[in-house]
C-alpha cells in the first residue's frame, strides 16, 4: 500500500467495481478512453477481474475511507525497465490535488523499484489529461496519428514521457 497525508493507495479489487462503476458510466468522463462507458456494473467486476501479471492496479481512496475514487493503473513495458501509466478520478474529486498527489506518490515508487522511464499516452484533445502529465514534469514526446480506434472512432494519440532522471531533478514546491 502507498500512503500520502490525504490519500491511501491500495491494490484494486473487484469489490470496488460498485463505488468505481459511476465513473466507468459517466459517457463525458469516458470520452477520451480507448473503449466505451461501461453499460452495467457486472461489466465493471468482470473487468476489474481479469488479471494480468505485467500490470498492476491501486485503488486511491481518501485516508478517512476505503472508498475507491478512482485508480492509477501501472503496465511494465521494456524488460521491467519502463512503466506506462493510466489512471481514473471520479469527476466530484477533480480540481483537488488528488489525481496528482497519487500519481505523484505512484512515481515515486516506481522510480525508487528502479524504473528507469514512465510514459502515458493521451487523447490529443484530453487537455485536462495533458496539463495534469505536463505539471507533473513529463515531456510530449510525440504523436501518433491514427492511433486507436475507438468508441469515437479513430484517434491520435499523444505520448508522454518522464525520466528517473527529470523526475529526481525536478523543483519540489516549498
Amino acid at each position: 500500500m502507498l500512503a500520502t497525508a490525504r490519500l491511501r493507495l491500495r491494490p484494486r479489487e473487484v469489490r470496488d467495481a460498485e463505488a468505481l462503476f459511476p465513473s466507468l458510466a459517466d459517457a463525458e468522463l469516458m470520452h477520451w478512453w480507448s473503449h466505451a462507458p461501461h453499460r452495467d456494473v457486472a461489466q465493471t467486476r468482470t473487468s476489474f477481474a481479469r488479471t494480468d501479471p505485467d500490470w498492476r492496479v491501486w485503488a486511491i481512496t481518501l485516508a478517512e475511507s476505503d472508498e475507491a475514487i478512482g485508480y492509477v493503473a501501472v503496465g511494465e513495458k521494456r524488460q521491467r525497465n519502463v512503466s506506462e501509466l493510466g489512471y481514473l478520478l471520479a469527476r466530484v474529486h477533480w480540481g483537488k490535488g488528488i489525481a496528482e498527489e497519487a500519481l505523484t506518490a505512484v512515481i515515486e515508487q516506481l522510480f525508487a523499484e528502479g524504473q528507469r522511464r514512465v510514459f502515458a499516452d493521451t487523447d490529443p484533445d484530453n487537455v485536462y489529461s495533458r496539463r495534469l502529465l505536463e505539471r507533473l514534469g513529463f515531456r510530449l514526446e510525440g504523436v501518433l496519428r491514427a492511433e486507436w480506434e475507438t468508441h469515437i472512432g479513430i484517434r491520435d494519440t499523444t505520448l508522454y514521457g518522464l525520466l528517473k532522471e527529470d523526475w529526481t531533478c525536478r523543483p519540489r514546491p516549498a
